[in-house]
């Protein structure tokens, strides 16, 4: 994998072309984000000329479709399978209200978006999850979607490309969730069995039953800097062990270390890196 080494220094935005200084001076009454790594505010406008990344270099999180929008090309994507969302199977005590206010707030039907895309030209299928439906946590219909997803790229001779961030399982499904990591896991298989490729963007955080399924069966796997990368939280290992946690755990510069992660691709290269890796893992060769 040495074509994917990757040092991440955050460019100033001022010497970006085609960014001038005018978009990126704050307003006095200009909203701005807080920063919690560097604990300074950032204008909203500079924030997202910089792909919704600080200058100290943290990327602060997006929704499905503030993704979608930055990595695919201009009009490409095709969502499938929206009508598929979580009921409430097991009749847990506050879930159907928890999931009807979550629907109203994110003005998503669940925890996860799929579809066709382009990225740099190159079609693929495309999931991303949300972390602002209930931390993109796997329930029936996010298993079912991903599943689904999976299945028409294996028919359609595309490869996908998964965007995940997740707290894991969702605990109010029950088992029924937790059977989503088998599931799942056979449709990437029957995928690959079938001669496609499968890349995955780790995002922070990535944790639990999806770290145990399909975040970690890709052919390629990216993370963002920085991002969580685990299945039980750092508390419980510490925990379970009784051993002080080397600095740095589960984060992604420590599973890259590891060998679990391929690259570290920060925000503003990621588009072009993924259409790079499409291309070459393109059906019939790509170079």
């Amino acid at each position: 994998m040495a074509f994917l080494k990757f040092s991440y220094k955050p460019k100033n935005e001022l010497e970006k072309g085609g960014r001038t200084a005018a978009l990126l001076q704050a307003d006095a009454s200009e909203p701005e984000k807080t920063c919690p790594n560097c604990r300074k505010a950032v204008p909203l406008s500079r924030l997202w000329a910089n792909a919704n990344t600080c200058p100290c270099g943290y990327h602060f999180r997006m929704s499905a479709r503030q993704r979608i929008d930055f990595l695919t090309d201009k009009g490409s994507f095709r969502e499938l399978f929206a009508d598929i969302q979580s009921a409430n199977p097991l009749d847990f005590p506050g879930y159907q209200e928890k999931l009807e206010t979550v629907r109203t707030a994110s003005r998503e039907k669940e925890g996860v978006l799929c579809g066709t895309a382009a990225i740099g030209g190159e079609p693929c299928a495309l999931f991303v999850m949300n972390p602002y439906f209930m931390m993109g946590s796997m329930g029936t219909a996010v298993g079912e979607k991903i599943t689904c997803l999976f299945e028409y790229a294996l028919e359609h001779r595309l490869p996908v490309v998964g965007c995940t961030v997740s707290g894991g399982a969702r605990m109010q499904e029950g088992l029924l969730s937790l059977m989503q990591m088998a599931k799942t896991s056979g449709a990437v298989k029957r995928h690959s069995d079938g001669g496609l490729f499968y890349l995955v963007l780790l995002t922070d955080p990535t944790t639990g039953g999806v770290t145990a399924s399909f975040a970690m069966e890709g052919d390629i796997i990216l993370a963002e800097p920085g991002a969580t990368v685990g299945f039980a939280g750092a508390r419980v290992v510490e925990q379970t062990t009784r051993k002080a946690l080397p600095k740095g755990f589960q984060k992604a510069e420590s599973l890259l270390d590891c060998g679990f992660v391929d690259a570290i691709v920060p925000r503003a290269d990621q588009k072009e890196t993924l259409s790079f890796l499409l291309h070459i893992h393109r059906e019939g060769g790509g170079l």
